[in-house]
């Protein structure tokens, strides 16, 4: 029989496993089908990148604030604004250029590429931390690259789905993967320097970078001309409005099931879990929206996930995962989609 201390971990162990891979997987797809997939009789495109930026913001602002009255916490700002307002821009480009990437590259190959985040968040850290990296972190980082390469290089030749609509560009999407890698970079290795210089909390960073975040990209669909676009669009279509509505609320979710997983098993078991998200993911998107792989493909997203399960595996001394950990890249910071 059990201990009932093994069972209660046993238990605490799969409530954090499903609530990461359930929200994170449910991310993934609607990401994709926002973005890729038409709406209604007419076959209409949604385009509002900023829109859903918005949305995902302002829900994750409200349940930050939340907490923080909950918990008794004081609202006022620990760091001067301009901090906040630093990481809500970087945040607010990393998620653009996610959303947008979708237009040009197919989910699998955004998910993949992801993991070459090892290599920015490595160089950011060298130059704002002033961190020091051993020889295994950048044969692991040269691993992935390679990995990623080859899954974006050599995509299968009849990857031709219902949903595309000559809207294909991988060099133009590779181009926003590319800017995407670097202000995700940026963006968690600056937050990681804010909790450690001004001794700041999770929901207060969250709440104030949100609220900035809220205003920025608010601020940009009124200069767009882009707000009232939007909000006709989902009027229109009723189950874009649920999905994007559902986006935020698991976003946001998700959140809290990746500061309990950090908080309750630590780096190994986060890493290990995030891992297998994004394989589920891919394998998902490849079902659910008919992307075939190359053979080529298949050989990088084995080298990819080969070397990050072996990272994972062969790390024997516990730690705390930072934002700034080359194995995550910043997965555990701000709801910014990089999920």
């Amino acid at each position: 029989m059990a201990e009932p201390g093994k069972e209660k971990r046993f238990w605490n162990c799969a409530f954090a496993i499903s609530g990461i891979m359930i929200t994170l997987v449910i991310y993934g797809v609607l990401q994709e089908k926002i973005m890729r997939v038409p709406y209604g009789k007419n076959k209409e495109l949604f385009r509002y990148s900023l829109f859903l930026v918005f949305c995902n913001r302002i829900t994750t602002c409200a349940v930050s604030a939340g907490a923080l009255l909950a918990s008794k916490k004081a609202l006022d700002p620990v760091a001067p604004i301009y901090n906040y307002v630093a990481v809500s821009i970087s945040n607010i480009l990393t998620t653009t250029c996610q959303y947008e990437a979708l237009k040009y590259v197919s989910f699998p190959v955004q998910t993949l590429a992801k993991c070459a985040k090892m290599i920015p968040v490595m160089v950011w850290g060298t130059l704002i931390m002033q961190k020091r990296y051993y020889g295994k972190d950048y044969l692991l980082a040269v691993l992935v690259t390679l990995g990623c390469s080859l899954f974006i290089l050599y995509p299968a030749s009849t990857d031709i789905s219902p949903y595309n609509s000559g809207r294909e560009s991988t060099v133009w999407g590779v181009f926003l993967m590319m800017g995407y890698l670097g202000f995700d970079g940026f963006t968690s290795t600056f937050q990681d320097k804010l909790f450690k210089g001004y001794d700041m909390e999770i929901h207060n960073q969250i709440f104030y970078t949100t609220l900035c975040s809220c205003i920025l990209s608010f601020t940009g669909l009124i200069i767009q001309g882009h707000l009232l676009l939007a909000i006709d669009f989902v009027f229109r279509h009723q189950d874009c409005l649920f999905d994007i509505a559902l986006l935020s609320t698991v976003a946001t979710a998700s959140q809290f099931f990746i500061s309990y997983t950090i908080r309750t098993f630590g780096a190994l078991t986060f890493a290990t879990i995030m891992t297998t998200r994004q394989l589920v993911s891919i394998l998902l998107s490849c079902v659910w929206f008919g992307h075939p792989l190359s053979w080529e493909q298949i050989i990088g997203a084995v080298i990819v996930f080969g070397s990050l399960y072996t990272k994972s595996f062969l790390r024997t001394t516990p730690q705390k995962l930072t934002s700034t950990s080359p194995i995550n890249g910043g997965e555990a910071t701000l709801s910014n989609g990089r999920s």
